[in-house]
């Protein structure tokens, strides 16, 4: 899980981004850094920049400027947002920088003193004062024209849809609170009315991204939510859901709280799809503790089960972490036994790291790094078992795909509604793809499956 797509690296992008330049337009690149949230953050920058009238470069030597919108959650990432601010430098010397890893200017402006501004994470207006700085708009009236769905770093078919900032819990391996603050949700007719405008311009695929998506309306004037009938993500998932039948709503980042059974419904009834991106962590109960994880009590096992019983099609996709301070064996053993029970989908694991300012850095009995490298990989081998004979279990099936890409050689990449995109893991259609296009939903029949992946046909009928 790369915090730095190739796709979304101004040299190598492939996303909305080229245009004709008209004479004096002053012009900005973009290389975006992390999650999905941050991606978010860069489309609304440069939105905002080309309703000034600056054109957005897809190259570093065709840019005056450059912003870089880091990640600053891990020490590697850490290490790669200093790597990419570093490369901008040299490729074209006018930096700015944004993003979480901006809530640390003295850290970053100490590797790299040559960058012209620093803002932290969301702060766009800031970001947009150091743009007019370096570079002062020359807007064009009758030509600088902004498409109504703005600008995408994302395929046309698929687009991120945040409806939240921020977050209310303390884990201690997290600094995302003190980089993003408290929980924010959006309003509901705003997000509402984002989602009306991406549907309008062709989007397919409405991926609903947060710190925690669960959480989202809780943060609400107590006289806002006393005319709620039921959690607020599940009037907000429901109506995203009757937008368009043809729309797929995926939810991300839900944590795994008891009103998460008021979602399952929704998935059984085909308005959002039956797909749950829900973050364990861990499953020993101490290890838990320690990590001061939100609902660290809960039966999961159970709560799996029931979910199961509401939706048998249901996907349940999770990351990990081995290697936690003070994890022993016997409670990574605890974790292997969980799995077996769990049969999770899609899963994604990760060695604990230190993280300057993360209360979990003082906490005793830290892991050898040799420990956490053979839990990870005992881990992945489970995992990597579990995914193989589940894939396996769909060969004959017909399924509906949405189609992602058509290389040159006709082979179409697409994703089932168990698979996320950058994430998971894709299907293949090698044979009879001619008059498909990319954005397309079809039904395919699976003939082959492999450890991440599936292939198929185009079903006859």
């Amino acid at each position: 899980m790369s915090q730095n797509p190739p796709s979304l690296r101004p040299d190598l992008a492939n996303a909305k981004l080229s245009e004709t330049r008209r004479d004096g337009q002053p012009t900005i690149g973009m290389v975006s850094l992390g999650c999905p949230k941050a991606l978010v953050d860069s489309e609304r920058i440069l939105t905002r920049l080309r309703a000034e009238g600056y054109g957005i470069s897809p190259d570093y030597a065709g840019a005056e400027a450059v912003i870089v919108n880091t990640c600053g959650f891990l020490d590697s990432a850490k290490a790669e947002s200093l790597d990419a601010i570093g490369e901008a430098l040299n490729e074209n010397g006018k930096v700015i920088v944004t993003g979480c890893l901006g809530a640390e200017p003295d850290y970053i402006r100490e590797h790299h003193p040559r960058i012209l501004a620093v803002t932290g994470p969301h702060q766009y207006e800031q970001v947009l004062d150091a743009v007019h700085n370096v570079v002062p708009p020359s807007p064009d009236p009758f030509i600088d024209l902004l498409p109504a769905s703005g600008v995408s770093l994302t395929p046309r078919h698929y687009s991120y849809l945040k409806i939240s900032e921020g977050c209310n819990h303390k884990c201690k391996f997290c600094i995302i609170p003190d980089m993003r603050g408290k929980l924010a949700s959006r309003p509901h007719k705003a997000v509402m009315r984002e989602a009306e405008k991406l549907v309008d311009n062709g989007v397919r695929e409405l991926l609903v991204i947060s710190q925690d998506t669960s959480a989202y309306g809780t943060d609400w004037a107590s006289d806002i939510r006393r005319g709620l009938t039921e959690q607020p993500i599940t009037t907000l998932a429901r109506e995203l859901g009757q937008l368009s039948p043809d729309i797929w709503v995926r939810l991300h980042y839900v944590y795994p709280y008891p009103n998460v059974r008021e979602l399952i419904p929704l998935m059984s009834e085909g308005l959002i799809l039956p797909y749950l991106d829900i973050p364990f962590q861990h499953a020993h109960p101490e290890t838990l503790k320690r990590m001061a994880r939100p609902a660290h009590a809960e039966r999961t096992l159970d709560r799996i089960e029931e979910w199961r019983g509401l939706c048998p099609d249901i996907t349940l996709r999770s990351t990990f972490i081995v290697g936690y301070p003070g994890e022993t064996e016997e409670e990574f053993q605890t974790l292997l036994d969980w799995m077996d029970e769990a049969r999770l989908d899609r899963v994604g694991c990760f060695k604990y790291e230190n993280v300057e300012g993360a209360r979990s850095n003082a906490l005793p009995d830290h892991v050898a790094e040799e420990i956490k490298q053979d839990r990870w990989e005992r881990f992945m081998e489970k995992a990597q078992a579990i995914s193989e004979a589940k894939l396996a279990a769909k060969v004959g099936q017909r399924i509906d795909v949405i189609i992602d890409d058509i290389d040159e050689d006709g082979i179409a990449t697409c994703r089932t509604k168990s698979d996320a995109p950058e994430i998971d893991g894709n299907l293949f259609i090698d044979e009879g793809t001619e008059g498909l296009k990319v954005g397309q939903i079809v039904s395919v029949e699976v003939d082959e499956a492999g450890e991440y992946d599936l292939w198929g046909c185009l079903s006859e009928t």
